[in-house]
C-alpha cells in the first residue's frame, strides 16, 4: 500500500489505517481541509471517472464508490458545460431561437430545429407546405442514420475496436457533404425555419442523397455488423451488462433506444403527424434484455429502418413551395409543450408566449439528462471496466444535458 497522497483529485488510495485522511493547505488561509479517500470502515474507495476520461463522451464526471474493482454506487456529476440556453432563449426572438437550438444536441441539429419550429407553428397556427414536411422527414431520418453511425464508431473505440471509428468518420463525412450542399453549414445547418425550410434542394442533391443511403445500406451497415455485433469480444463485453428492467425504464421516464432496449415499444414517430411518418410504414424497433447489447441492437436495426424511410420520403417528394407565408413579427399568446423522437430519445420544448416577439419562458427536455439518472442502477455490481460500455450505451450528448 502506498503512503503517498495523490495530487490528482481524480485519484484514490487504499491505506492500512481505515481512518486515514489527507490534510492539504487551505488556499484561503492556514486552516486545513480533509480529503477522505476511504469510508469509515475502510472497505470502499471513491474514484472520480472523468471529466478528462475519453470514454465519458464529453465533460462528464462519474463518482464511483468501489469495493475492490466492483462498483457499489455511481453518481453522475454534471453541469460543466452549462450555457444557460433556456434563459438566453427569453432574450431572443422566436426566429432567432431556431438556429440557437442547434447548440443543444449538436449531433442531431435537424431534430432540434424541427422541435422548436413545430412548437412555434402550433402557437401561431401555421400550416407547413407538404414539400417541406417530406423534406423534414428525410433530413431527420438521414440524421438519425449519421448519429447512430457515430455512436457505433465511438462505442467500438471505447471497447478497443479502432476500425469502426474510422469507418464512422468516413460515412459521416459523406453525410456532412450533403448537409453542406443543402444548407451551407455542416455541424450547425441552421436550415429549418418557422413555416418550412430556408431554401429548396439544389440540383442533383436528391440523387446524391439517395446514393449515400444506398452506400449505407449495402456497404457500410454490413461492415458495422461484422466488426461489432459478430465480434465475440464485443458481445461478451455487452451481454448482461448495465441491465435495467422495463418497469425501471418506464418509472424513470426513459425513452429512445434505452427504453426500447427493454422491450417497451414506445416511439413517438408512431403518432407523430408533424411529418408524414404515417405514410411511410413506420414501426418501432425493440429488443429484449435491457442490457448494453439490447440498447445497441436497437440502434443498429434502426439504421436500416431510417434508411428505408428517408429513401421513400425523397422518392415521394412532392412539388411546391418549402416556406409558408408569415407575418413580419410573431407575437403569439398562450403556451405549448411539443415533443418529438430524436436519435437519443424524446426531446421536448415547453414555451410560454405573452404576446411579445420573444418567449416569456422556455424549457428544454433532455433525454440524455433523464438517462444519466439511471446510471447508478445500470452500474451497480459491475466492474470499473464495464463503465465504458454502460456510458456508451446511453449515447449521451453533454451539451444537451447541461444546456
Amino acid at each position: 500500500m502506498s503512503d503517498r497522497v495523490p495530487g490528482d483529485a481524480g485519484s484514490a488510495i487504499l491505506e492500512r489505517d481505515p481512518a486515514y485522511t489527507a490534510s492539504l493547505p487551505d488556499p484561503r488561509g492556514d486552516a486545513k481541509v480533509e480529503l477522505r479517500y476511504l469510508d469509515d470502515e475502510g472497505r470502499h474507495m471513491v474514484l472520480s471517472m472523468g471529466p478528462q476520461h475519453p470514454s465519458t463522451h464529453g465533460v462528464l464526471r462519474v463518482v464511483l464508490t468501489l469495493e475492490g474493482e466492483t462498483i457499489v454506487h455511481a453518481e453522475p456529476d454534471i453541469g460543466f458545460m452549462h450555457r444557460n440556453w433556456e434563459k438566453q432563449a427569453e432574450y431572443r426572438t422566436y426566429a432567432m431561437n431556431v438556429p440557437f437550438s442547434d447548440r443543444n444536441d449538436y449531433i442531431a441539429p435537424f431534430h432540434n430545429e424541427r422541435l422548436i419550429c413545430e412548437a412555434i407553428e402550433r402557437l401561431v397556427g401555421v400550416a407547413v407546405p407538404e414539400r417541406a414536411r417530406w423534406l423534414r422527414l428525410a433530413l431527420c431520418e438521414m440524421e438519425r442514420v449519421a448519429s447512430h453511425v457515430l455512436w457505433m464508431g465511438t462505442m467500438g473505440l471505447d471497447l478497443g475496436a479502432v476500425t469502426p471509428f474510422l469507418f464512422a468518420w468516413r460515412d459521416r463525412e459523406m453525410y456532412y457533404m450533403l448537409v453542406q450542399q443543402l444548407s451551407g453549414g455542416r455541424l450547425f445547418p441552421q436550415f429549418m425555419r418557422i413555416g418550412g425550410l430556408r431554401n429548396d434542394t439544389p440540383d442533383g442533391w436528391v440523387e446524391a442523397a439517395l446514393r449515400w443511403l444506398d452506400h449505407m445500406e449495402h456497404e457500410a451497415w454490413p461492415e458495422y455488423v461484422q466488426l461489432l455485433f459478430e465480434n465475440d469480444v464485443y458481445v461478451r463485453r455487452t451481454r448482461g451488462v448495465g441491465v435495467i428492467t422495463p418497469a425501471q425504464a418506464v418509472a424513470w421516464q426513459a425513452s429512445g433506444p434505452v427504453l426500447r432496449g427493454c422491450g417497451v415499444a414506445r416511439d413517438l414517430r408512431a403518432t407523430d403527424r408533424g411529418v408524414p411518418y404515417d405514410q411511410v410504414g413506420f414501426r418501432p424497433v425493440v429488443a429484449e434484455g435491457g442490457d448494453v447489447y439490447a440498447r445497441n441492437r436497437v440502434r443498429i436495426d434502426e439504421v436500416l429502418q431510417s434508411i428505408r424511410m428517408a429513401r421513400e420520403a425523397l422518392r415521394r417528394l412532392p412539388g411546391g413551395p418549402v416556406m409558408a407565408k408569415l407575418p413580419r413579427a410573431l407575437r403569439p399568446v398562450g403556451e405549448v409543450y411539443h415533443e418529438i423522437e430524436s436519435p437519443r430519445g424524446v426531446i421536448g420544448l415547453y414555451l410560454v408566449a405573452g404576446g411579445d416577439v420573444m418567449p416569456y419562458r422556455a424549457h428544454w427536455r433532455s433525454p440524455c439528462f433523464v438517462h444519466l439518472q439511471l446510471l447508478p442502477i445500470m452500474a451497480r455490481g459491475h466492474l470499473v471496466a464495464d463503465m465504458t460500455a454502460i456510458i456508451g450505451s446511453i449515447d449521451i450528448v453533454l451539451c444537451e444535458v447541461d444546456r
